[in-house]
């Protein structure tokens, strides 16, 4: 099989970059390991994604976002932060006068689905579904990716979007950097007795990070972050005891609590390729940048890059030039790069802070609170930061 582009991993980033290359002309080729059906209907797994506005933007651009129900949606009004058992809180709020929310979440599995039907839509793309990539060589010329069938696939241009723990990366050569926090995040929903009031908070505790992301007056995900050996137990827990858990360690500030999805354990790695490119190869979405989750900018820097890459190589198809040659993937990294490592290494200094149990950490974690909630303009920025306005973003 010959193509343009072969993109390895249907997640949201192969799918947002698969979507982004819709009328480009290029031809397009899914890798994806999963059945074209779970493409179609993906399992709940827990996580929620917060989007800011240049990602629900871009999303209504593509056309992915009408394809959500008002269920799957759920603006955020205010975020709090809280720090042990301080009186201080740091309330982050959009500007009055905006008359829109910081942002929203949409559950993972529901941005799957509305990015799948989105490409299989248009018919552009080509899905080779329930294929694993297991060899790749990088000419100057073409690339080839071998798949664990027996076939293989000709492309100009080869995309990893395999996951952060990239086997392409690895297979191109391209070293990454890793961060092991040392931690497990559990992720479930739980409805409870009281309203959350649009609010999400999360609130640094002794030993435990625990996070409540509003998805309905009375529905919540409740996010606990805690080392692998109390995940284990917490796992273990029936649901009636797990909901009397997160209670428990949210202190009782939204009664009582009962759990109703399934829980799901994920390991807090964070991870940075040293490149984003090599000869005919390009890495995107976590495969680049794989981010801890406490600023929420994960997907949203993963869409960023999917619509760069594919700006530069609709630039290149539109030149009538190679767009797996050195200059979109070079205009790619640099651009990319830029972007991303700043975010990548802040939100590691604060993922590093907030859960670093000794006193001079806590007396930290206390002077930056105390700075954002004292003084308007750093929490102007921080909300800036947080809702990314498009227009905001052009005018920068």
């Amino acid at each position: 099989m010959r193509t343009d582009v072969a993109i390895v991993g249907a997640g949201p980033a192969g799918l947002s970059l698969a979507a982004c290359l819709a009328g480009s002309g290029l031809g397009v080729v899914l890798v994806e390991r999963s059945a074209e059906a779970v493409l179609a209907r993906p399992p709940f797994d827990g996580r929620e994604i917060a989007l800011n506005h240049t990602s629900q933007a871009r999303l209504s651009q593509l056309g992915a976002w009408g394809r959500l129900s008002a269920e799957e949606v759920a603006p955020l009004g205010e975020a709090r932060v809280l720090n042990g058992h301080m009186p201080l809180t740091l309330r982050l709020s959009p500007p009055e006068r905006a008359g829109e929310p910081l942002g929203w979440f949409v559950p993972n599995h529901a941005l799957r689905r509305s990015l799948y039907e989105t490409v299989a839509e248009r018919g552009e793309a080509r899905f080779l579904c329930g294929r694993t990539a297991v060899g790749l060589e990088l000419g100057s010329r073409d690339a080839r990716l071998e798949l664990d069938d027996g076939s293989a696939i000709s492309a100009r241009l080869i995309v990893a979007a395999d996951t952060r723990f990239s086997r392409l990366r690895g297979l191109a050569g391209i070293a990454a950097d890793r961060l092991d926090f040392g931690k497990t995040m559990i992720v479930a929903r739980v409805e409870h007795e009281k309203p959350n009031g649009r609010v999400a908070t999360e609130w640094y505790a002794h030993g435990y990070t625990i996070a409540m992301l509003p998805l309905g007056d009375h529905l919540s995900s409740a996010v606990l972050t805690v080392s692998p050996a109390e995940a284990e137990r917490l796992m273990a827990l029936s649901p009636e005891e797990y909901g009397a858990e997160v209670m428990r360690r949210y202190e009782g500030r939204l009664g009582r609590m009962r759990l109703v999805s399934t829980r799901h354990a994920y390991p807090l790695v964070a991870v940075c390729a040293r490149r984003f490119i090599a000869r005919r190869f390009a890495l995107a979405g976590d495969a680049a940048v794989g981010m801890h989750p406490t600023t929420a900018h994960g997907y949203n820097l993963g869409l960023s890059g999917a619509w760069t890459l594919a700006c530069r190589l609709r630039e290149a198809a539109w030149r009538g030039a190679d767009p797996g040659g050195a200059s979109p993937l070079f205009a790619y990294a640099a651009a990319h790069r830029r972007a991303s490592l700043p975010m990548y290494h802040a939100t590691n200094a604060i993922a590093r802070l907030y859960t670093d149990e000794r006193a001079v950490a806590f007396l930290a974690r206390a002077a930056v609170l105390a700075a954002g909630a004292a003084l308007a303009p750093v929490r102007r920025a921080i909300v800036a930061q947080l809702m990314a306005r498009p227009t905001a973003l052009a005018a920068a």
